[in-house]
């Protein structure tokens, strides 16, 4: 089943500025996942707009690059 437009659009939002602010603050992607407790190719996927990703790792991700998670969606 294909994603709906606004559903394809928040994932590349995310995906987008999840890398923008991991490259900011001079993070590998081994880095931000050792950060926030998930796997290196986890944020790979993440950042490739590939994974749908849950609200408990939006958290954890934005705690690891100390954002707030509404940001990352923004």
């Amino acid at each position: 089943m294909a994603r709906a437009a606004h559903e394809t659009r928040l994932v590349t939002i995310f995906a987008a500025n999840v890398r923008r602010l991991r490259k900011e603050r001079g993070m590998s992607q081994e880095q931000l996942a050792e950060a926030a407790g998930v796997h290196r190719t986890y944020v790979g996927m993440i950042e490739r707009g590939e994974k749908n990703v849950t609200i408990y790792n939006i958290e954890r991700i934005a705690k690891a690059l100390d954002v707030s998670p509404g940001s990352l969606l923004n």
